[in-house]
């Protein structure tokens, strides 16, 4: 299971049935769980924890250290769940200690050729990004959020969960979840319906998330007032909760 020209080292740590490529090279302290296949000339550096039935394709690099000038070689983290495909050339970093040190990868995503995770970023379950993604450091992806080719998302930001971001799209605001959105800065074009229906969402849920989104985008309303609003049929409408938490919990502002 493991080609002879694979360079392991003593303290990294694998299950039985790993999968590791010709002149594929696994770093220190690195630990990869069952049914994970690693193809070849691959680098894995540590600390690094991959969960198990993960698929990574040839020349991608993992857990390096973080691109950024303050890092001094502190000892951070990388940790990447279970059933990924991370594709060709693919960049993910270890965190840093200006954040809780550790860059996290979820389940279930699927990550094509040249995307860059940068540090620290907090990735979800079930995303998808496009050929030449890009996370700056300290983004933060929520669940099934799918980013267009070579879109780029700006330090710090949030894209909510079910969001979708369109082809060459610069975010530097966050985006509010279920929201699509586009363009050089990231405008909103309405939401994600197809996405939600392909999910389960019901015809009902569909039309109240839209609903939602008028109230922050369409009707004039400031932001304080249409969260109110918002609040005020969270009881019956549940499914509104993420796109309420994506409105309150911005820092670097929504995108207009």
């Amino acid at each position: 299971m493991i080609h002879p020209t694979a360079v392991i080292s003593d303290s990294a740590t694998m299950a039985d049935d790993v999968e590791i490529g010709p002149f594929t090279v696994i770093g220190d302290h690195v630990d990869i769980g069952g049914g994970t296949r690693i193809e070849s000339h691959v680098v894995v550096k540590g600390p690094t924890k991959i969960g198990k039935d993960n698929h990574i394709y040839q020349f991608a690099s993992i857990g390096d250290d973080p691109q950024d000038k303050k890092y001094a070689n502190e000892p951070t983290r990388l940790t990447i769940g279970d059933r990924n495909t991370i594709r060709e050339y693919c960049t993910i970093s270890r965190g840093t200690i200006q954040d809780a040190g550790d860059t996290f990868v979820g389940d279930d995503n699927w990550i094509m050729a040249y995307c860059h995770i940068a540090h620290d970023c907090v990735v979800g379950s079930h995303t998808i990004m496009a050929n030449g993604a890009t996370l700056a450091g300290h983004v933060h992806l929520g669940d099934w959020v799918i980013c267009g080719g070579n879109s780029g998302i700006h330090q710090f930001c949030k894209i909510g969960a079910h969001a979708f971001l369109g082809m060459h799209t610069g975010v530097n605001r966050d985006v509010p979840a279920y929201t699509l959105a586009s363009g050089q800065p990231a405008v909103p074009k309405g939401i994600n319906s197809e996405g939600l229906k392909r999910r389960g969402f019901s015809t009902d849920q569909i039309r109240n998330i839209k609903n939602a989104y008028r109230l922050v985008y369409r009707k004039g309303h400031k932001l304080a007032e249409a969260i109110e609003r918002i609040e005020s049929v969270l009881d019956e409408q549940q499914e509104l909760l993420p796109f309420l938490d994506s409105l309150r919990s911005s820092e670097r502002g929504i995108i207009r």
